[in-house]
């Protein structure tokens, strides 16, 4: 497996001086029998490693555990609470700005982290955007629509087409045999409620039967370029585009 958190030195920053970080925020939670528990943050480290690669930003370490509540009593799993995972951005936020980074990129790899929004939505408050959340709702749809995955957003929502695709692309090994016949698809009216144990014995929703490493290369790609927007948007007429349109898997 690649080395999981950045290797930049102060005197590698100091040269970059970056004015937008990005941070990884995954969960440690079930997601079957064929992906581990940190399946989450690894989504969002590979995620996040892509964007910093292709515009030249300050790669952050992930928050390796956050709001998985709705897998509570799988074996593994564990959360913190909303207000946690609020006050942990916020204080990386501010400590950031006393460096000079004025700006962060929160790149969410677990759906369940509702609390991320309210997070960004309060940072903006301001006169100047300090804070953007990726990718969104329209940036993975678009992602699975260039990556011609088979399952829809809802169908797929845990351990699924898009997740192993993922991992089958950038860290093959820690996908385990058997994802070929974990499919599992069920509705869940009231997830909140009753948790995701209520609608499924093995922790899948989706096909992860469909995955292939090519789609995740896509998925990939499709949200690097596509952060293009979101990060014009929080920087304003300065921003530009990739430096590098390649994410690259070394």
């Amino acid at each position: 497996m690649n080395f999981p958190l950045p290797t930049s030195t102060t005197t590698d920053e100091r040269s970059r001086a970056a004015k937008v970080a990005v941070l990884p925020v995954g969960s440690f939670e079930q997601h079957g029998s064929h992906l581990p528990l940190s399946t989450d943050t690894l989504m969002a480290s590979g995620i996040s490693e892509a964007l910093a690669r292709a515009y030249d930003l300050l790669l952050l370490p992930p928050i390796t555990i956050a709001c998985s509540h709705e897998h509570a009593g799988w074996p593994g799993t564990v959360s913190i609470r909303s207000q946690t995972l609020n006050l942990v951005i916020s204080d990386i936020a501010a400590s950031l700005q006393e460096s000079g980074v004025e700006q962060l990129v929160v790149v969410n790899g677990h759906g369940g982290n509702y609390v991320l929004a309210n997070v960004v939505q309060e940072a903006n408050t301001g006169p100047a955007p300090r804070m953007a959340l990726f990718p969104r709702r329209e940036d993975w749809e678009h992602a699975r629509a260039v990556a011609e995955l088979a399952s829809t957003g809802h169908e797929d929502m845990h351990a699924g087409e898009i997740e192993t695709s993922v991992l089958l692309y950038l860290w093959p090994e820690v996908v385990r045999d058997g994802y070929q016949q974990a499919d599992h698809v069920a509705e869940r009216p009231h997830l909140l409620v009753r948790g995701l144990g209520a609608y499924t014995p093995t922790g899948v929703v989706g096909r992860p039967s469909l995955g292939t490493p090519e789609k995740g290369k896509a998925v990939l790609e499709a949200l690097t370029a596509s952060f293009a927007e979101t990060l014009q948007v929080l920087q304003g007429d300065g921003a530009s585009g990739p430096v590098r349109s390649e994410p690259g898997n070394d």
